[in-house]
């Protein structure tokens, strides 16, 4: 089986598609409602639908289910530290650098360079980590 980094890796890949799919449905919905004589008009929602969307599915799924659609695949869970489910504290901030898909790259190099347990800076400001449902 393969590592738990790659696994992650995989596992937000696979929440990519997911978040995309309810991207374009929520932005073909509303260019329907606002501009329904245009069919380019989805394109304006993008920059809009996208973190919001983003943030509802990551922070609502971790709290809730403990996982990701992804992160169930890849038998991953996200935890606090001390074993027990996540606060919804917890996952706002573990899951502010998602919005648009890039930042989490600089948090997750941000912690590597400070040495985070989880290898990234807010899973360690958080205190959670991504464990693996297999063991």
């Amino acid at each position: 089986m393969a590592s738990v980094f790659t696994r992650r890796i995989f596992a937000y890949i696979l929440d990519f598609f997911v978040v995309s799919a309810f991207m374009w449905i929520v932005s073909y919905l509303c260019s329907l409602i606002m501009n329904p004589y245009d069919s380019s008009a989805v394109y304006q929602f993008f920059p809009t639908v996208l973190p919001i969307l983003i943030l509802v599915y990551f922070i609502v799924l971790e709290k809730t289910k403990g996982a990701t659609v992804g992160k169930a695949l890849m038998y991953l869970e996200v935890r606090s530290r001390n074993g027990a489910r996540i606060n919804w504290a917890q996952s706002i901030v573990r899951n502010l650098s998602k919005v648009y898909w890039v930042p989490i790259i600089f948090d997750w190099l941000i912690g590597k360079f400070l040495g985070a347990n989880n290898n990234r800076l807010l899973g360690s400001i958080t205190k959670t980590v991504v464990i693996d449902e297999l063991r």
